[in-house]
């Protein structure tokens, strides 16, 4: 089956959905108006460029082009999980533990799943690297900007309980495990929210895109459910790792819980 072209004005149509759902928003008197039509013209314009560099990159196929483009985009998501904090560690330390994060899970994973699980020829071929690398940065991004948001927040909150366990005599481990738990918590639930609500509430994209660009059903299962488990994997690890990581950095070499290490 062929896949059916879209021309400009027929993008043309979704975005004027886009237009009427802002001025609804502010005849409501919402004021999410301005982020929404920011946020609409930000997709378009970074789709758009990055299918002209993915256009590019399918045509070379190269290992080094296919790792920088992998580093960019980690760095960018780096960088957007210090922007969806409302609190974060001083000295860059949120964006070197965010990209360490999600460095170790989302590479490890998509490495493994390209060499051992889909085996393509060559295993780095930008076909199945770069979407499979991006989604699991995406999830991975959300799931450590999430439980980071939630760790930093619960420290300020519970500063007095927190305090008061270690002046009994808890390590910093013991004072702050409840705290790390909901930190890590807060994290994974949309990735489980998502998986428990495949192929019931919603069909996932990936596999949508698949059955639209004229892949069987079953195919596309296959791969969503693929896609799903490292993307669960990815994001677990991920948060494990930048919570841990934080966590600790909250706390001095005398155990003192250092909120000043802190910045709005």
């Amino acid at each position: 089956m062929n896949t059916i072209d879209l021309s400009w004005w027929q993008l043309g149509i979704a975005a004027g959905l886009v237009l009427a759902l802002a001025a609804c928003t502010w005849l409501a008197q919402l004021r999410v108006g301005r982020p929404l039509l920011i946020a609409a013209a930000r997709t378009a314009i970074q789709l758009a460029l990055i299918g002209f560099v993915l256009e590019a990159l399918f045509a070379v196929g190269s290992l080094l082009w296919v790792a920088l483009m992998g580093f960019a985009m980690l760095l960018l998501a780096g960088r957007e999980v210090v922007a969806r904090q409302q609190y974060r560690l001083r000295g860059g330390w949120s964006f070197g533990i965010g990209t360490l994060s999600m460095f170790v899970s989302g590479f490890t994973i998509t490495v493994l799943t390209l060499v051992v699980i889909i085996s393509p020829q060559p295993w780095y071929l930008p076909q199945y690297a770069i979407p499979l690398l991006g989604m699991l940065l995406g999830n991975t991004m959300t799931g450590v900007a999430l439980g980071l948001e939630r760790l930093t927040e619960g420290a300020r909150k519970g500063r007095g309980e927190i305090e008061n366990r270690l002046m009994l005599g808890e390590t910093w481990q013991q004072a702050s495990a409840q705290l790390r738990r909901d930190a890590m918590r807060a994290g994974l639930m949309p990735t489980i929210n998502a998986m428990a609500a495949a192929g019931i509430v919603s069909l996932p994209g990936m596999m949508t895109g698949q059955i639209l660009a004229g892949s069987s059903p079953a195919l596309a299962v296959k791969y969503q459910i693929l896609i799903m488990f490292t993307i669960a994997a990815g994001t677990g690890f991920g948060t494990f790792v930048a919570v841990a990581l934080c966590a600790r950095r909250l706390f001095d070499a005398r155990e003192r819980l250092r909120l000043d290490r802190l910045s709005p």
